[in-house]
C-alpha cells in the first residue's frame, strides 16, 4: 500500500486525459463544448453528492469560508473544462492538454503579483522556457503558417488559468471542510454557471440522443471517478509528487489524439510539448523542495 497514493493520482490524471479524447468524439459528432463540458460536471455532481449523502453525518461543516473556496474552485474547474475542449475544437487534443499544463506558471506569475513569493533567475528562467514551449507548439514563430490559431492557443492557456483557479480555490477549501463537501459544493456551482452558458435545446437533447452513453462515460471518467481518486491519492501523496505524476494527463491525451483520433504534430511541435512538460516538471520539483 505504499504506493497507493501515487497510483491513484496516476489514474486520476490518465482518466483526465482520456476524457479529452472522449470529449473530441463528441464534438466531431457536432455538440458544442459548453455542452460536453455541462454533462461532465453534473454527472460528477451526481457522483460528489451520492457520495456527500452516504456519510452525511461526518461531511456537514458548513461555514460562509469552507462556500466561498469551494465557490471559486467550482467557477475554475468550469472554465477549465470548458476552454479544454474549446482548445480541443480549434487544435488538437494535444495541443490543448500540453497548453493547460502551463498552470504552474500562472500560479507564479500571481504570487509575483500579491508578493507571496520572491522573484529569482530560475523562476524567470522557467517563465521563459514555458514561454519558448509554447512558441514552439502552436507554431507562433511563423506568423504565415500559424500551426495552432491564435483562439486555439488563448483558450489553452485560459483553461490553465482556470485551472491554476481550481488548485487554488480546492487547496483553501479543502483545509476547512470534508474533500466530498467541497467537490459537492464546487461542482454545484460549476452546473449553476454552465447551464446558463449552454445552449437549452441542445442540452435536453442529450438526454434522447444516441450518443447519451459517451455523454455519461465522460462524466465518469472525466470528472465523477477520477477526481475521488484525485482527491483520496493525494491526501497520501506528498505535493510534489502529485504535481510531476499528473503530468500524466498530457501525455495520455496526446497519446489518445495520435492514435486513435488521427492528430498529428511535427518534430517541432513535439520538441516545445517536450520543453512545456520538462519546464513544469523541473519547477513544480524546486517549489516542492
Amino acid at each position: 500500500m505504499k504506493y497507493a497514493g501515487v497510483g491513484l493520482v496516476i489514474l486520476a490524471a490518465i482518466f483526465w486525459g482520456i476524457s479529452g479524447g472522449i470529449g473530441d468524439i463528441l464534438m466531431d459528432k457536432g455538440w458544442d463544448p459548453i455542452v460536453i463540458s455541462l454533462y461532465r460536471g453534473a454527472i460528477g455532481f451526481i457522483c460528489f453528492f451520492t457520495w456527500f449523502l452516504l456519510r452525511f453525518r461526518e461531511n456537514w461543516n458548513f461555514s460562509l469560508r469552507l462556500f466561498l473556496w469551494s465557490l471559486l474552485a467550482g467557477i475554475g474547474v468550469a472554465g477549465n473544462f470548458s476552454f479544454y475542449y474549446l482548445s480541443i475544437e480549434a487544435s488538437s487534443v494535444a495541443v490543448a492538454a500540453t497548453l493547460m499544463y502551463t498552470a504552474p506558471v500562472f500560479v507564479l506569475l500571481i504570487s509575483f503579483i500579491l508578493k507571496i513569493e520572491r522573484s529569482s533567475w530560475f523562476k524567470w528562467g522557467c517563465i521563459f522556457g514555458v514561454l519558448m514551449g509554447i512558441i514552439l507548439l502552436t507554431g507562433a514563430y511563423n506568423t504565415d503558417e500559424l500551426s495552432v490559431s491564435f483562439f486555439g492557443a488563448a483558450a489553452g492557456l485560459s483553461a490553465g488559468l482556470c485551472y491554476a483557479l481550481f488548485i487554488f480555490g480546492f487547496k483553501k477549501s479543502s483545509s476547512i471542510g470534508k474533500p466530498q463537501t467541497v467537490l459537492t459544493i464546487a461542482f454545484f456551482a460549476f452546473c449553476l454557471v454552465l447551464i446558463f452558458l449552454a445552449d437549452s435545446e441542445e442540452t435536453v437533447s442529450v438526454l434522447t440522443s444516441s450518443d447519451i452513453g459517451w455523454f455519461v462515460l465522460l462524466g465518469l471518467v472525466g470528472a465523477g471517478i477520477s477526481f475521488i481518486f484525485y482527491v483520496i491519492g493525494i491526501r497520501k501523496t506528498a505535493p510534489t509528487t502529485a504535481s510531476m505524476v499528473a503530468m500524466v494527463e498530457p501525455v495520455t491525451a496526446s497519446l489518445f489524439g495520435l492514435l486513435l483520433l488521427g492528430d498529428q504534430l511535427d518534430m517541432i511541435q513535439y520538441l516545445g510539448m517536450g520543453l512545456i512538460l520538462m519546464t513544469v516538471t523541473v519547477l513544480s520539483v524546486k517549489q516542492g523542495k
